[in-house]
């Protein structure tokens, strides 16, 4: 535990997701925490970004009730919580081909429901669903040994029409990687937490705000209002350890830490510890990660596009999920589309990708407004690629006192805020001696 009267000097190198669920986690404890972000806004890889005047993110992301730390935090966080997150029941909607709705029943009944009365599937289909999600159940979502989403389906029996526009477009939101090569385990991870909990497990949550409003902007606050320090613009150069603690500098200017926290993406992370011995193991781990992109979209109509749904699927075409903004947040004529992982639209440039897109909203929602202007953006090591049996570090490491933070870390999820969260707390915790279970 730690002792008020000596309390740990933390440098925490990386503003992101995990970086700040950290700084949040030691401040509340009153620890002295100093948060290094080299870029210019904090949030990493879930960052606001400014076209045209107006507040967007690099990236399209979401949340489910089952995320709960991250949704405890941003609840600590902001003055109103509950007017940054819309809340929706689980309402999966491929526009033309499937429907599924959960209704308000305790779990695991509104799943069963909504499985059982999806309008797009015949009824072999809706069951060999139900079957599936009860034996998975009886497993305890645990599989012997780890396999494809692909196998995993193939296994359970499920039709065409589930396994197209239900299974593989849920595997390519949560994991970011083609259900031929992501991992069947994780999959069930997110499955077991976000259908198979409390019923508010399964809701989604789309941010009414910017992702650096949202959470990481409020946390800063948060973290200077209890005497931590969090500079944007200032990169970490060095850190060599000492026999009590570590150097830590950023410029010219060097510093003295009991504790480190390394929140830096993890293809920065083999070469930000290339040097220090004890850390080769985690630097090897984090080197041989491969990644997957993700690609966003916006669309700036003179006049509202009327969707269906505030996030709505469209099937077989280059986007997965269009996201209406003014339902959203207030946007007007906004459009976002996001597109997940690896495919064939990467050999598209931005403005023939972006005419695709604008094809497929005609195609299947009628005349669109003018359009007055449009951006793509790719993050082409968005997530890291969630591939069966992958071996990731461990956020304590065999270097006393230096912890690494980030969704690519050991845990139960793939690369989701909610894995970036957890591995933040998991430091800051085991700074304080708490060695307590999420």
């Amino acid at each position: 535990m730690i002792s008020p009267e000596n309390p740990p000097q933390v440098a925490i190198v990386g503003g992101g997701y995990a970086g700040m669920a950290a700084a949040v986690t030691l401040a509340r404890r009153q620890v002295p925490v100093t948060v290094f972000e080299a870029g210019p806004v904090l949030g990493g890889r879930a960052r606001r970004v400014a076209i045209h005047g107006v507040a967007l993110d690099n990236g399209l992301h979401i949340l489910i009730g089952a995320y709960r730390e991250t949704l405890r935090l941003i609840a600590e966080v902001q003055a109103a919580p509950a007017d940054v997150l819309l809340r929706l029941p689980l309402d999966w909607h491929m526009h033309q081909r499937l429907q599924l709705r959960a209704p308000r029943l305790p779990a695991p009944l509104h799943l069963a429901a909504a499985l059982l009365t999806a309008k797009g599937a015949n009824w072999r289909e809706r069951f060999a669903a139900v079957r599936m999600m009860h034996a998975l159940r009886g497993a305890n979502f645990r599989l012997p040994h780890d396999a494809s989403v692909s196998d995993l389906l193939a296994g359970h029996g499920q039709g065409p029409v589930l396994t197209r526009y239900l299974w593989e477009p849920l595997c390519v939101a949560a994991l970011n990687t083609p259900p031929g090569d992501a991992s069947a385990q994780l999959f069930l991870n997110v499955l077991r937490d976000g259908l198979n909990g409390d019923r508010a497990g399964s809701d989604l949550l789309i941010s009414r705000v910017d992702l650096g409003a949202l959470f990481p902007e409020p946390a800063a606050r948060y973290v200077r209002a209890r005497g931590g320090t969090v500079l944007t613009g200032c990169r970490v150069t060095a850190i060599h350890p000492l026999a009590s603690g570590f150097q830590v500098t950023a410029g010219t200017a060097a510093q003295h830490f009991s504790h480190v926290i390394c929140a830096l993406p993890p293809h920065q992370v083999a070469g930000f510890l290339g040097g220090i011995s004890a850390l080769s193991g985690a630097a090897a781990l984090a080197d041989a990660l491969e990644y997957q992109p993700i690609t966003s979209a916006y669309f700036q109509f003179d006049g509202r596009v009327k969707l269906p749904a505030p996030m709505t699927g469209l099937p077989q075409g280059v986007a997965h999920w269009l996201f209406d903004r003014e339902a959203i947040c207030g946007q007007r004529g906004l459009v976002g589309a996001v597109i997940s992982a690896e495919g064939p639209h990467h050999s598209l440039t931005q403005d023939v990708l972006a005419e695709r897109v604008l094809r497929e909203m005609g195609e299947h929602f009628g005349p669109l407004p003018p359009l007055q202007w449009q951006r793509v953006i790719t993050e082409k090591r968005a997530t890291f690629s969630a591939t069966p049996a992958l071996k990731r570090p461990a956020q304590q490491t065999p270097l006393q006192n230096f912890w690494l933070a980030g969704d690519y870390t050991a845990g139960d999820y793939p690369a989701t805020l909610e894995a970036a969260v957890q591995s933040g707390i998991v430091c800051a915790r085991g700074i304080l001696g708490d060695t307590a279970a999420l």
